[in-house]
């Protein structure tokens, strides 16, 4: 006894001081992280290390260091060097056990959870679950809810919810009891996995324990609703937030905001933005992005430009990141400003932000949309120079940019070199490939790739029903859209707006007008909503079938409908009044159009300038005219065209030169119909001289001239009494290899017979006979009347034996006559 009470009050002083003082203070600094950092002066880059030390050999009981002295292959190696050592093993367990069980460091259980740390933040799942399991075959290991709750975050940046869950489990068998951190990584873990309802019952689970949510377990609860596209209960669980004291943060905000993008609740989220204002809570970089992602979807690109121009403002809290850029060069490129994007990417690259690979890929994707097909390739090629390796989206972006630009065979390349690059082709990559064939008119080859789609276990969607349904309207093949209807059918694809519309426009593109309707009555019947583009197809169709009443009683089952009206409507529907004759009704859904706010294009002015010259409304032409000018429309070669036609019928003849001023000087091209009326206006004028400088002006084109429009100048030159002038214009006309036809023989015919030259009128006769353009009895009659009354008896004699010499004919005419 006496042995045992000197020992209590007088404990050894090396282990008293081992104890307390050394091996605490030591422990201490074991844990401390330390940072490196190495300088790469030649590529101008710099990495940044955290090395941990660990519980060594020197800082061990004396059992264990005794245990391991004198054993050549035990090492005393720091945490940070065993990390390295296991992530370079192939993650095979004997090799993860051999280091480990050489592991001097093994015999402290403070090193496990560092060791666990590290591994889990460097997001090696494989190698941290290895080590778990060697750790749990440790004597001195005890289960920690902190490793747990590490792995768990693990799994759920690697979305394996299902293990997450397990090791949940597990950690309760080990008598370990979850807390509050433990439930928030299991509920984030399912919304990572959009598994909103299991991260719910995890919640209520977490209430039934009496664990008390923080504000991060909200957070985790939202995003997997709102992940999920489920805003309203995302909305909900805000609400119970605030109402059980837990106020939202930053972080809360947006992922609500988050929550409606995704749910493409777009005006709402804008809507919570603005009441986000009204707190004393800042947006950040993320709320801006997904604002300016709200505009981009609503076509407000003004208000999210207008945001991107504030966010790179110096003064800004809130510096654009690769989202925003990423963003502003997809909204670019919806908006038709492909050369902005150019730009943004430029500024992101001069800001010195790095482009990901989905910053490569939107512009790739703006290029591809306007066919741009070079630029494309030359982003493509610079992703391989950056380091990144091309995903599947890279190859579709720049396959469908060879779609654009019909080269279809280019972009079949390109789908074999993705095959090449080891990468499975999906949905939209095959879907851009047909619309490649499809869109130039390869309907063949189009379905031959659905059929290999079906082969490679991919089934096809209602935008591949489209897309072919489209292709076939182009190709002009009216079984193939029966066919490709029938085709979709039988896989159980049932047809949607786009889809329905697709067909309907085909049929109306190759004349099936009763088969369009029966469509159009089916998604009736099917309850496929009607939607602008239906109606829009529709009544442009019936137009380009002349079928106006049709187009009419589409219109009013539109208005019926209430569905908004497009500018192709207001225009086809102007054009089948104007067709009627109902230019006060053209007239009223031209102004009603106005005062939508839907301002007129060039069409619909053109289309009423038809409708008023049809009606000989000569003043409200010129009323147009001067609208179209303060609008600050300029008249294309059909407006001027039609200008021209009513300034003729008008008896404004000077009008018309007047405009082919204009359009010389805003350099608009002249077509046969502007050279036409320009012709009959200074016939109407007597203004011979602007007639000699039109035929020198159409000289070099004479070859694709119309035939009636030279037709009219032979007609206008001769009435001028140029005969000679009729004649080298005839020769030109026959040397430059033009189409010339019975009418351009009668018209020469009539100015020579006016003029008295019955010489050269039976040479011309000759002419016909020659060309194989016989001519009719009238022709005969004329020549005959004039050798008899006006010729005299002595020319008479002599043009009867002219004719009866060349022809042989006179004697049959004149049984006739």
């Amino acid at each position: 006894m006496s042995a045992i009470h000197s020992l209590r009050h007088h404990p050894p002083p090396l282990l008293n001081n081992s104890k307390i003082h050394c091996q605490k203070s030591k422990n201490d600094v074991a844990f401390e992280e330390k940072k490196s950092v190495s300088v790469d002066y030649d590529s101008g880059q710099h990495h940044v290390s955290t090395r941990l030390t660990g519980v060594r050999k020197a800082d061990l009981q004396k059992r264990y260091r005794l245990k391991v002295a004198g054993d050549r292959f035990q090492k005393d190696l720091t945490l940070s060097q065993v990390v390295q050592k296991i992530l370079e093993l192939n993650a095979k367990y004997d090799d993860v056990e051999y280091v480990l069980n050489h592991w001097i460091g093994r015999f402290a259980r403070k090193n496990f959870p560092y060791l666990i740390k590290e591994l889990t933040q460097r997001g090696e799942l494989e190698h941290s679950m290895l080590v778990f399991s060697w750790m749990k075959l440790q004597k001195n290991y005890c289960a920690r809810s902190d490793i747990y709750n590490m792995l768990i975050r693990l799994h759920a940046r690697h979305n394996c919810t299902d293990q997450a869950r397990g090791l949940f489990f597990e950690m309760q068998e080990w008598r370990c009891k979850p807390d509050s951190e433990t439930y928030n990584a299991l509920i984030n873990a399912h919304g990572r996995t959009r598994q909103w309802r299991w991260a719910m019952n995890i919640m209520e689970y977490m209430l039934r324990e009496a664990i008390p949510p923080s504000r991060s377990t909200y957070n985790n609860l939202i995003n997997a609703c709102g992940s999920s596209g489920n805003w309203r209960e995302a909305l909900n669980i805000c609400k119970k937030m605030t109402e059980n004291g837990v106020g939202p943060d930053l972080v809360t905000h947006n992922i609500v905001l988050s929550a409606y993008k995704t749910g493409g609740q777009y005006s709402k989220a804008l809507s919570y933005f603005e009441l986000m204002k009204g707190t004393n809570i800042r947006p950040d970089t993320t709320t801006l992005n997904i604002v300016i992602y709200c505009f981009l979807k609503l076509g407000q690109y003004e208000k999210a430009i207008d945001i991107f121009s504030s966010m790179r403002k110096k003064t800004s809290e809130c510096q654009p990141d690769i989202v925003t850029y990423t963003t502003m060069i997809h909204l670019y490129s919806v908006s038709g400003q492909i050369e902005n994007c150019k730009s943004v990417f430029s500024i992101m690259l001069a800001e010195g932000l790095k482009p990901n690979i989905v910053s490569y890929n939107a512009l790739v994707g703006a290029f591809a949309s306007h066919g741009m097909s070079e630029e494309a390739l030359s982003v493509f090629n610079q992703i391989k120079a950056s380091g990144f390796r091309p995903d599947v989206v890279s190859y579709t972006s720049l396959l469908n940019s060879y779609g654009r630009s019909k080269q279809p065979e280019k972009a079949k390349e390109v789908f074999n070199l993705m095959k090449k690059a080891k990468l499975k082709p999906n949905v939209v990559t095959f879907n851009a490939l047909i619309d490649a064939y499809g869109s130039n008119g390869l309907l063949v080859e189009a379905v031959d790739i659905l059929r290999k789609m079906e082969q490679d276990g991919i089934q096809p969607n209602i935008v591949s029903i489209s897309t072919l349904l489209t292709a076939c309207g182009r190709c002009g093949r009216k079984v193939n859209i029966d066919t490709v209807l029938s085709a979709a059918k039988m896989r159980g694809i049932k047809l949607n707006t786009v889809a329905c519309n697709s067909a309907i426009g085909s049929y109306m593109n190759v004349g099936e007008y009763e088969k369009a309707v029966a469509l159009y009555k089916s998604m009736i019947k099917m309850k496929v909503a009607l939607d602008s583009v239906t109606y829009t197809v529709l009544i442009s169709g019936c137009c380009k079938m002349s079928k106006y009443d049709e187009a009419l009683e589409f219109f009013a089952d539109m208005m019926d409908r209430k569905i908004s009206l497009t500018k192709e409507v207001y225009s086809s529907v102007i054009c089948a009044y104007s067709k009627q004759g109902r230019v006060t009704e053209a007239e009223s859904i031209f102004n009603m159009m106005k005062m939508a706010g839907c301002c007129p294009d060039i069409i619909t002015y053109t289309t009423m300038l038809h409708a008023y010259s049809a009606a000989e409304c000569w003043e409200k032409i010129s009323a147009l005219l001067h609208e179209m000018e303060e609008s600050k429309i300029q008249p294309d070669t059909i407006a001027c065209s039609a200008l021209m036609r009513a300034f003729n019928k008008g008896g404004n003849p000077a009008q018309v030169l007047t405009l082919a001023d204009f359009m010389k000087e805003r350099e608009i091209p002249f077509n046969d119909t502007v050279f036409f009326e320009m012709i009959s206006a200074c016939s109407l004028l007597r203004d011979w001289r602007t007639i000699n400088n039109l035929l020198k002006l159409m000289e070099p084109s004479l070859s694709i001239t119309s035939v009636g429009l030279l037709n009219q100048l032979l007609h206008v030159t001769g009435k001028s009494g140029k005969i000679e002038s009729m004649m080298k214009l005839f020769f030109k006309i026959i040397a430059s290899g033009a189409e010339i036809n019975f009418d351009t023989y009668s018209i020469m015919l009539k100015n020579l017979l006016a003029v008295g030259n019955w010489r050269k009128y039976i040479e011309v006769l000759e002419w016909m006979e020659d060309a194989g353009v016989h001519p009719s009895l009238g022709m005969y009659h004329d020549i005959l009347s004039y050798a008899q009354k006006g010729g005299g008896a002595e020319y008479a004699v002599i043009i009867q034996g002219k004719i009866v010499d060349v022809f042989g004919k006179f004697h049959r005419v004149g049984r006739k006559c």
